[in-house]
């Protein structure tokens, strides 16, 4: 049986090996597919990563899927976004997307969608309640395989042209993105640099996850050693992408979705973004003085996906480097159709990739703190946390706790996946940052104390 503790926000997650064991994925499959078939019908597309572990268990699923009456589409060894690609332009009723993503080598999981919308929290847990129920639909499926990626690269291919040839460096980090990104580079009015195309689940060159800087290190290397104007990296599952200036300096998820929007704004005066609480406040100002609309929401690309939906918007974008264009495209996370994106920017512009930030406020932060801290008491701190400032600050509690200072901001939440708090600091100056961070870390720790004293 499947521990419930695989099933997470956003995903079904766990160690491969120990956690993920195929017969009870089998069994996960059959669920899935009741699901899907209860929802929308009986077409269900299966894809992986590269993981050493993502062929058993894309079997499993597919046996479990058939097993339960659905007509299995295989489309192999894809990135994400082609799964997404094929869910979205095919007629399928469901995918399901076997990747450990930015997660260390031995983990694995599941991205499942009903239609074109991504199952997550309440969904992903009556899954879990069918399974311990044993609420499972037994039929006579079908499997087949198909090439996804060809449609997926002259869909995206065709999107794109541009005049002036640019230099670009690109960092696979021996993840999925690797062989499509090639093909879609053949198509481009680019010279290219390939850093790490070959996909490797052992990840031998460094993990691919491109929000830890120190990922960054080749492709900042390279960049500065060919000339390139950008860099540009993926995550292991290609829905997440990184960046850095021709002097090797990272731009960042809210800074690559002003940069975005931006230029959204010049075609499309007014239109809506949606960005996440751990964003900086010059992303929201910049992207208001510009007469656009920017919406501040909870954290998870689910979450994110849902709310793009219900205000419209063009962007949505994340920290993390998930990037989720309805402008020109569907609307989930696709870090090759970003890196297009950034690389017609860049293009066009007839400058580097770090004049789209020149001339913006130059604010200190942190990265993301991570605090341990249980599950069971995580939320309860952050109330505590929130209640404490709201006496004497503004607040914004759309997820956590941001609270707002004269000279910059602080945040605290509780991780959905993870049982740590999540803290993040922006300020004008490093006395001032240390003067934020310092508070509201003995508040969370006096708020801490008093929920485990209760």
């Amino acid at each position: 049986m499947l521990k419930p503790t695989i099933f997470r926000e956003y995903d079904i997650r766990g160690i491969a090996d120990e956690e993920l064991l195929s017969a009870d994925i089998e069994v996960l499959g059959q669920a899935i597919g009741a699901y899907v078939q209860r929802n929308k019908g009986k077409n269900v597309i299966v894809g992986r990563d590269c993981r050493l572990s993502s062929e058993r268990l894309a079997g499993a699923i597919a046996a479990g899927l058939e097993r339960s009456g659905c007509e299995v589409v295989e489309i192999g060894t894809v990135p994400t976004p082609v799964l997404y690609h094929a869910a979205y332009t095919g007629n399928s009723d469901g995918a399901v997307m076997i990747t450990g993503s930015h997660n260390p080598p031995e983990y694995n999981g599941f991205k499942v969608m009903c239609g074109t919308a991504t199952l997550h929290g309440e969904k992903i847990q009556e899954l879990r309640r069918m399974i311990e129920a044993g609420v499972l639909a037994e039929g006579a499926g079908s499997r087949r395989n198909q090439d996804a990626i060809t449609p997926y690269v002259e869909d995206v291919a065709s999107r794109f042209s541009w005049d002036r040839r640019i230099k670009v460096v690109l960092d696979a980090g021996n993840g999925t993105a690797g062989p499509t990104m090639h093909r879609l580079l053949e198509r481009l009015n680019v010279d290219a640099v390939e850093l790490f195309f070959e996909m490797d689940g052992r990840f031998p060159n460094h993990h691919p996850d491109p929000t830890i800087e120190k990922n960054l290190d080749a492709l900042k290397k390279a960049v500065r050693e060919h000339g390139a104007e950008l860099g540009i990296a993926f995550d292991g599952d290609s829905d997440r992408i990184g960046a850095v200036d021709e002097n090797g300096n990272v731009i960042w998820g809210d800074y690559l979705l002003l940069i975005y929007a931006r230029e959204i704004l010049q075609r499309k005066p007014g239109a809506t973004f949606i960005a996440e609480v751990k964003c900086s406040q010059v992303m929201y100002d910049e992207i208001k003085k510009l007469g656009g609309n920017p919406i501040m929401y909870k954290t998870g690309h689910s979450l994110i996906k849902a709310k793009m939906k219900e205000e419209k918007a063009e962007l949505a974008g994340e920290m993390s480097g998930h990037m989720f264009f309805a402008d020109r495209y569907y609307g989930y996370d696709d870090a090759m159709y970003a890196a297009c994106r950034l690389m017609e920017i860049v293009a066009r512009s007839g400058k580097p990739l770090s004049a789209q930030v020149a001339g913006l406020p130059k604010m200190v932060v942190t990265p993301e703190i991570r605090v341990d801290c249980p599950d069971e008491i995580k939320f309860d701190v952050v109330a505590r946390v929130a209640e404490r400032f709201q006496k004497t600050h503004e607040v914004i509690t759309v997820d956590g706790a941001r609270i707002l200072f004269p000279h910059g901001w602080g945040l605290v939440r509780a991780s959905n996946t993870q049982p740590v708090l999540v803290l993040r600091f922006e300020a004008d100056t490093d006395a001032h940052l240390n003067e934020y961070r310092s508070l509201v870390e003995s508040v969370v720790a006096e708020a801490r104390a008093a929920v485990e004293k209760v």
